[in-house]
C-alpha cells in the first residue's frame, strides 16, 4: 500500500481562495504528485488529476455525489435535492428526465428560437454606443431558454431574472457579498419557479406538453409521486439557470476571436470544421469548471492508493485541460489540436467526464456547444464591431471568472445574411 502525498498546511482552505482555479494544479507541481492529501474547511479530502484519475472518479461503483456539495454551493448554485446530488437509480431515473429534453430536434428548436433573438438583439444594440456582451447575451439566453422550456417571462422581468440566475452561477466560489446576492437570488428565483410549478399542476397555467415546464411539472418519482414543489422548482432551474450560464462561454469565444484574429478570418472564408474546433478549444483553454467533488462510497485501492469510505474527493478540472501530460502545449490557443482528437470522454471536461445518460456528464453539453457554434457565426459572419480599449484580463483567483470589463463592443452593425 502506497501513502498518498500529504499537503503540509493544517487547512488549504485559504490556499484555495487565493489559488482559485489553479489550487489543485499549484499543489501537484509543488508535491510533484497527480494525487494528494490535504484538509478543506478541516475535512479530509483527496485531490487528483490526469485521465486515469479521471476514470475512476467518474466510477459510479466507486464514488457517490449525494453529500460531496457543500451546503453554500447548493443554496446558490445548484439548489437542494437537485439532480447532482443523486446517485444510483433515482440518479438515472431524473437523469433520463433531462437526457430526453436534449433530444436533437429539441435542440434545434432552441436554436431557431434563440437564432430570432440574436438577430432582434443585433438590431438592439446598432442602435446603441456599446454594450457589455456578458451582460446581454446573459438576457439574450434568458429570453431564449425561457420561451423553449416553457417558462412565461414578462418583458419587465427579463433583466432581473437574467440577473439572478447569473448571481446563483457567480456565488459558487464566492464569499461575503457575492455568496449573499447568489443566496437571495437563489431564493427569489425558486419561490417564481415554485409558483409556476403549482400553476401548472392546477391548470391555472397552460404550457406545451414535451417542454421541460410540462415534463418536470409532472415528473414522478421512482415511487410514483409527483416531485416536491421545490425540488420541481429547483430542477426546472437547472435547465434554464445552466443556459444562461452558456454567456460565461460566449464571451470567451468573442475574447478569442479578438485575440487569435487570424481564426475569424479562416471562418469567415469557410474553413472547414474550423468553428467545431475553435469552440472545442474555447471550452478546453479558457476557464469555467474549476474541479468537482465525489464521496468515496466504499472502501477501494487505486494504484495501491486507499481511498477510505466516506471520504471527499476533488478532481482536477482546469488543471486537467492545461495538463501537458494530456495536451501539448497546453498554454497556446490551438484549436487545431482537435483535428485528430479522439474523443475520449476523460480528457475534455470541463462540463464532466464519462457518458451522459447516466453518469455525471453534463445534459446540456450538446447544448452548450450548438450554443456557442451559433454564437461564432453571429459573431464573425453577421455583424461587425469595434472592441474598444478595456481591461480584458481575467482573474484566475476569482470562481468563476470573467473577463473583468464582461467585453465592451462598439459600432455594431448588422451584416445581410447570404
Amino acid at each position: 500500500m502506497t501513502t498518498i502525498p500529504k499537503d503540509k498546511n493544517i487547512d488549504s482552505s485559504l490556499t484555495l481562495l487565493r489559488d482559485g482555479y489553479e489550487f489543485i494544479q499549484k499543489k501537484r507541481k509543488k508535491l510533484g504528485s497527480n494525487i494528494f492529501r490535504t484538509r478543506l474547511m478541516l475535512k479530509k479530502t483527496i485531490c487528483m488529476s490526469g485521465r486515469e484519475a479521471a476514470e475512476v472518479f467518474y466510477d459510479n461503483e466507486k464514488f457517490q455525489r449525494k453529500g460531496a456539495t457543500p451546503k453554500r454551493v447548493q443554496k446558490t448554485l445548484f439548489g437542494q435535492k437537485g439532480v447532482q446530488t443523486l446517485d444510483n437509480s433515482a440518479h438515472r431515473q431524473r437523469k433520463e428526465k433531462f437526457m430526453s429534453l436534449m433530444k436533437p430536434d429539441s435542440l434545434e428548436q432552441f436554436l431557431e428560437i434563440k437564432k430570432g433573438y440574436w438577430e432582434t438583439y443585433i438590431s438592439k444594440w446598432e442602435k446603441e454606443e456599446q454594450i457589455i456582451l456578458f451582460n446581454e447575451v446573459q438576457a439574450l439566453l434568458c429570453r431564449a431558454v425561457c420561451s423553449w422550456s416553457g417558462v412565461p417571462l414578462r418583458e419587465e422581468e427579463v433583466q432581473q431574472r437574467a440577473k439572478d440566475l447569473g448571481a446563483m452561477v457567480d456565488a459558487f466560489g464566492a464569499i461575503g457579498p457575492r455568496h449573499w446576492r447568489g443566496k437571495q437570488a437563489r431564493k427569489r428565483a425558486e419561490k417564481w419557479i415554485g409558483n409556476l410549478i403549482k400553476e401548472i399542476r392546477n391548470g391555472k397555467i397552460q404550457v406545451e406538453k414535451g417542454t421541460a415546464a410540462h415534463s418536470i411539472a409532472f415528473h414522478c418519482e421512482l415511487d410514483g409521486k409527483l416531485l416536491d414543489t421545490k425540488v420541481a422548482a429547483v430542477e426546472l432551474l437547472n435547465v434554464v439557470r445552466p443556459t444562461v450560464a452558456i454567456a460565461t462561454y460566449i464571451t470567451f469565444t468573442a475574447l478569442a476571436l479578438h485575440q487569435y484574429p487570424q481564426y475569424k478570418k479562416e471562418i469567415q472564408t469557410g474553413k472547414e470544421n474550423l468553428t467545431e474546433m475553435l469552440v472545442q478549444e474555447v471550452r478546453r483553454f479558457y476557464p469555467f469548471t474549476p474541479m468537482v467533488g465525489a464521496i468515496v462510497r466504499k472502501e477501494f485501492e487505486w494504484k495501491g492508493y486507499t481511498f477510505k469510505r466516506g471520504r471527499l474527493v476533488l478532481l482536477d478540472i482546469y488543471g486537467m485541460l492545461h495538463d501537458p501530460e494530456l495536451w501539448q502545449h497546453p498554454q497556446e490557443f490551438n484549436p487545431e489540436r482537435f483535428i485528430n482528437w479522439d474523443g475520449n470522454p476523460f480528457t475534455l471536461i470541463p462540463q464532466g467526464g464519462g457518458e451522459h445518460l447516466h453518469g455525471h456528464r453534463c445534459a446540456g453539453e450538446w447544448l452548450t456547444i450548438e450554443s456557442m457554434k451559433q454564437a461564432v457565426d453571429f459573431l464573425t459572419n453577421r455583424m461587425t464591431y469595434e472592441v474598444p480599449d478595456q481591461d480584458l484580463t481575467f482573474s484566475l483567483s476569482r470562481m468563476p471568472t470573467l473577463p473583468r470589463s464582461g467585453f465592451m463592443i462598439s459600432k455594431i452593425k448588422k451584416l445581410p445574411y447570404e
